[in-house]
């Protein structure tokens, strides 16, 4: 079974703190009791929210390799797991005698021919691997079941060479923006949390655990206008990146509190959309409020 270096859930929270990332008691349970069963860890909740930022953590606090599988749509089994180098196949084949390149055909598939994509990578990391499925859903029910298949054995047989499989499988988690909904079947091999908005007050302390030189005040301005943005009929609700983002333009050009006149200037920083950051232009007094903090 894969160990995480803390002996509670507590200590596992304490740690995470440490790496800059704030967890509440659920999600740190749920990271805690997916390393130690070796479960893979499904991370749901919209965009900005910190679930890729969990892998990275994870793998900082275990010092352990991340290996990224950033999903898409039309993704397949050859560019998830492993491919061929045609071209330095084709040097090969090139560099021997005509008489002698059918005799050797089989030694263009070994291993030094073998490209590594990230499942493989993983698999034969083992526990020396966090490995990160980023936003599944972008991905199609055929490659959703291939995975599926991965995560139950974390092994792959390779025609020309054979076999190849995990001692002990990596940490893996698995994250979704639920723009699709996934299986059953992948969710039952799973842990599953869902990772929310924060409430107001942790987001603060999020702001500034995230960027220390935003005073307290303004964090709170901040945060307190994008949970009144994530109210408003928008097209994209801004994540805690956002957050963070706007907390860090505000305070470089020098704001003590956030007004209308430098919410409206740095706009940008919060809303990556047009129609959004027009719909916004002119409820910016509901927004930002008494400077933001009220």
């Amino acid at each position: 079974m894969g160990r995480l270096p803390f002996g509670s859930v507590e200590e596992l929270r304490q740690a995470l703190v440490g790496e800059h990332y704030l967890a509440d008691r659920g999600l740190a349970t749920a990271i805690y009791l997916a390393v130690s069963l070796d479960k893979p860890l499904l991370l749901e909740g919209e965009a900005g929210v910190g679930k890729t930022e969990v892998a990275k953590v994870l793998a900082s606090l275990l010092g352990r390799e991340l290996i990224r599988l950033q999903c898409y749509e039309g993704i397949d089994a050859s560019q998830a797991l492993y491919e061929w180098n045609y071209s330095k196949q084709l040097i090969a084949v090139r560099a021997m005698q005509d008489v002698t390149a059918e005799a050797h055909v089989k030694d263009l598939f070994g291993p030094e021919f073998l490209v590594e994509r990230p499942l493989l990578a993983a698999i034969r990391a083992g526990t020396k691997a966090v490995l990160l499925v980023d936003e599944l859903d972008r991905a199609d029910d055929e490659f959703e079941a291939f995975l599926l298949e991965i995560l139950s054995e974390f092994a792959v047989t390779i025609p020309e060479i054979g076999r190849i499989a995990a001692e002990e499988p990596p940490a893996v988690i698995v994250t979704s923006n639920r723009t699709r909904e996934l299986h059953d079947a992948l969710k039952r091999r799973c842990l599953y949390h869902w990772i929310d908005h924060p409430a107001l007050d942790r987001e603060v302390q999020i702001v500034r655990v995230r960027a220390p030189e935003v005073p307290e005040a303004l964090a709170r301005d901040v945060a307190t206008a994008v949970n009144r943005l994530r109210g408003l009929d928008i097209a994209k609700r801004p994540g805690v990146a956002e957050t963070i983002d706007w907390a860090h333009a505000v305070a470089f050009l020098g704001v003590q509190r956030l007004d209308e006149e430098t919410a409206a200037a740095t706009l940008g920083s919060v809303l990556k959309d047009h129609d959004d950051q027009e719909l916004v232009s002119s409820r910016l007094a509901e927004v930002v409020g008494d400077g933001g903090g009220s």
